[in-house]
């Protein structure tokens, strides 16, 4: 738009500033023309003012969507795309707009911010009194932008082809990389080094371009100029770079390839309107990078589709396609906790208490104003073949912002942020899994695969943060993110003889961040196989009707009512009754409406409640043999009563959502904290009886019998002999389950029949 202009030494107008108020004030009548079109390029004249009219006479019309006051303060205003081509009169005096928004984005945006920046100069005119301190005032209004919105259609990254480009369209995705702001510029003055003549030169796509020669009269410079950045003429602005990537489902067309990313270019007031993480709509025109390859042999030139941003959507805290009617009837249901626990992962069948443990991890508690977390961390560990997987990523779906990764492909960078080198030497912050889960979920499953990671959780499970400090950066990024992992024991199966942080080889600070560890252990029920048989091949041989959902038996809902079953019997299914799952789409738009504007307080039953149930636990604190607890359990009993109540969408969570949460508390606590079955959540472990003291019992009489003896060798009959000396002459049983324990152990090896080598000292 900008061409070569000189202004020659000697003219009658000395003062560059004084020229420049001078051409801004007598262009056509428009007092900031120059801010918008450049006078000596614009040809048709006649149909640029026509359309400034046109939206000027739209503004005056609809002036209550445009409040002037809060346009002068911001410097920008938004036009609606649908409200504007409705627009019968517009349309009519503009009679190829729809058509040239697309095509010719830029005219389009200067016409309208020009008329803006009339009309707000005609509402500032009769604010002041003095005409001469008027005009010195106003001429020199910064430049007014016009963001569009609603621009449809929203294209797929993957879907933009060079044939889209200079026109106006809208992507929808992931921010995951923002490079430090730079300065750049639009049109520089230059000034000659030998008759200090000025310049201006066009600066296209903000790449540095100096003059040819000098224009003045009798000069032959050709190289020597000094570019002017503080004059006038040089038209600077603020420019930043982001990285977004492609919003992925779960279809297997999008699995299985790497997502597409779209560089984007922010410049004026659309700077710092993101963070990694954050999910943006941005509209703006497709536009072309040139890169010339350094490779002698392939002299070529390739160009690189960047889009240059007209207005940025910040949709973390934003619902789209919510479908309040489908809300208000799932609400309805009468047995919904019920309703939802079975809809979470229909094709895993029992672990009921596990599922609704994770629907409370994913609806999560109540933000406070002290800043503390409000997300539930939830961990399972257990054999293998136990639907773990399966769970976490039913969850994935579910859930309405979510990443899902695995603990044996993921990196440190991969899951916090990583720091990458820009060509200008400067740094820029990429976003991990984690910090793009903000304000969700994360999903690491394989838990037990990344335990030289381990210690980048701590901070953000307790924190909700990320601090990076590499290269000379020192920054802190949000990870307000819910952490459910899943994970297979060291040597393949659950050794109830180990704790928790011996079988998962996890630390003790980050094992108390979760606030329920489910324990599953595949034991031999004779019962349970049978329904779990008919299931899975009731599963595969007959199609599940998802048309309509929370329909069950009577007899089944009479006894759902009843709060004085155990919560883990009212979520059972009783044989022969059939239940309609929610499809997960529902579940997720239902689990982020609660999210989004349900926030439950506890009354004063809950937090009795709440309070016996944790000076329970803190009463066997004093024993030595007790489990470890913290105020960090009372804190997450909190959150998750709060989840509970919000699950129901109320205000309030009562007593029976405390009593739920205790019962599911302890369920998790059974097997995490305990030695055998008797020994209920927090209670004394039995010396003498209990297994694991047993086993270390029978370890050192073991070691003192081969160190005594010598031989490492022995029949069952001298295994027993030892047995009986602990007083276990008349246990069959917990000999037989010493004996199996010592050999998957691999400190008993079986050498034949009956015959045991101790191969490895206590």
């Amino acid at each position: 738009m900008y061409g070569y202009k000189k202004y020659r030494k000697g003219s009658k107008v000395q003062n560059v500033t004084e020229i420049y108020n001078y051409k801004v004030k007598s262009c056509y009548g428009y007092s900031g023309f120059q801010l918008y079109f450049n006078s000596e390029g614009s040809n048709n004249i006649e149909k640029l003012v026509s359309n400034t009219e046109t939206f000027a006479s739209y503004i005056y019309k609809n002036i209550t969507l445009f409040p002037i006051m809060k346009i002068k303060e911001k410097q920008n205003f938004h036009v609606d795309l649908k409200l504007l081509l409705n627009d019968t009169e517009f349309n009519r005096e503009w009679d190829n707009f729809s058509a040239e928004i697309i095509d010719n984005t830029e005219y389009c945006l200067s016409c309208m911010g020009l008329a803006m920046h009339q009309v707000v100069l005609k509402d500032q005119q009769r604010n002041y009194n003095d005409k001469d301190v008027e005009q010195n005032t106003y001429s020199l209004f910064p430049k007014i932008f016009c963001r569009v919105l609603n621009n449809d259609p929203i294209l797929q990254i993957r879907k933009l082809k060079v044939n889209l480009y200079g026109k106006l369209i809208s992507v929808r995705g992931t921010v995951i990389k923002r490079c430090p702001l730079e300065m750049s510029a639009k049109t520089l003055a230059f000034s000659c080094a030998t008759c200090l003549g000025t310049q201006v030169v066009e600066q296209l796509n903000g790449n540095y371009t100096m003059p040819i020669k000098c224009l003045s009269t009798g000069c032959r410079q050709l190289k020597l100029f000094n570019p002017l950045l503080s004059s006038p003429y040089s038209r600077k602005f603020n420019r930043q770079i982001i990285k977004l990537q492609e919003l992925l489902g779960y279809s297997e067309d999008q699995i299985a390839r790497i997502p597409r990313t779209l560089e984007c270019e922010l410049s004026d007031d659309l700077i710092d309107q993101c963070t990694p993480g954050d999910d943006v709509l941005i509209t703006g025109v497709l536009k072309v990078h040139n890169i010339e390859e350094a490779n002698a042999l392939r002299q070529s030139t390739m160009y690189l589709l960047y889009l240059d941003c007209i207005s940025i959507i910040n949709e973390k805290k934003k619902l789209d396609g919510i479908s309040y009617y489908a809300i208000q009837k799932i609400h309805a249901e009468p047995n919904l906790f019920r309703l939802l626990v079975h809809s979470l992962c229909p094709t895993i069948y029992g672990l009921e208490m596990v599922k609704a443990g994770l629907l409370l991890g994913l609806f999560g508690g109540t933000q406070n104003s002290r800043n503390s977390r409000s997300n539930s961390h939830i961990l399972m560990i257990g054999d293998p073949g136990l639907g773990k997987s399966q769970m976490l990523q039913s969850c994935c779906n579910v859930s309405p912002r979510g990443v899902y990764v695995c603990g044996n492909t993921s990196t440190a960078s991969g899951l916090t942020a990583m720091l990458t080198r820009e060509n200008g030497g400067d740094f820029a912050l990429e976003a991990g899994a984690l910090v793009l889960a903000d304000q969700g979920c994360c999903f690491i499953d394989e838990f037990d695969k990344m335990s030289q990671h381990h210690s980048y959780l701590l901070e953000l499970m307790e924190q909700q943060s990320i601090s990076i400090a590499k290269a000379g950066v020192r920054c802190t990024l949000p990870a307000k993110t819910s952490v459910l992992a899943a994970g297979n024991p060291a040597g393949g199966h659950y050794n109830k003889a180990k704790c928790v942080a011996e079988n998962l080889k996890i630390s003790a600070p980050l094992l108390s961040r979760f606030d329920l560890i489910f324990i599953l252990m595949d034991k031999p029920n004779e019962q349970l196989d049978m329904k779990l048989s008919e299931h899975v091949l009731a599963f595969h041989s007959k199609k599940r009707n998802n048309s309509s959902f929370g329909s069950s038996n009577a007899s089944t809902q009479s006894t759902y009512q009843n709060e004085s079953t155990p919560l883990s019997e009212r979520l059972k299914v009783n044989n022969g009754e059939s239940i309609d799952h929610l499809p997960h789409f529902l579940m997720r738009q239902y689990i982020a409406y609660a999210r989004k504007y349900v926030h439950p307080k506890l009354s004063k039953d809950a937090q009795t409640v709440l309070k016996e149930f944790y000076l329970e636990l803190r009463k066997q604190h004093s024993n030595p043999d007790s489990m470890f607890v913290t105020c960090r359990q009372l804190q997450s009993l909190v959150r998750l009563t709060e989840a509970r109540a919000k699950l129901e969408l109320r205000e309030l969570a009562t007593s029976d959502d405390a009593n739920d949460v205790v019962e599911i508390t302890r369920f998790s606590l059974l097997d995490t904290f305990s030695e055998d079955g008797e020994i209920l959540t927090g209670t004394q472990r039995k010396p003498n009886t209990s297994k694991q003291t047993l086993l270390k019992g029978y370890l050192e009489n073991l070691q003192r019998k081969v160190e005594i003896t010598g031989k490492t060798c022995f029949d069952t009959d001298g295994l027993k002999l030892i047995a009986n000396q602990m007083g276990l002459q008349n246990n069959k049983d917990m000999f037989d389950y010493i004996l199996s324990t010592l050999n998957v152990q691999g400190y008993l090896l079986k050498k034949g029949a009956g015959i045991y080598q101790y191969s490895c000292a206590l």
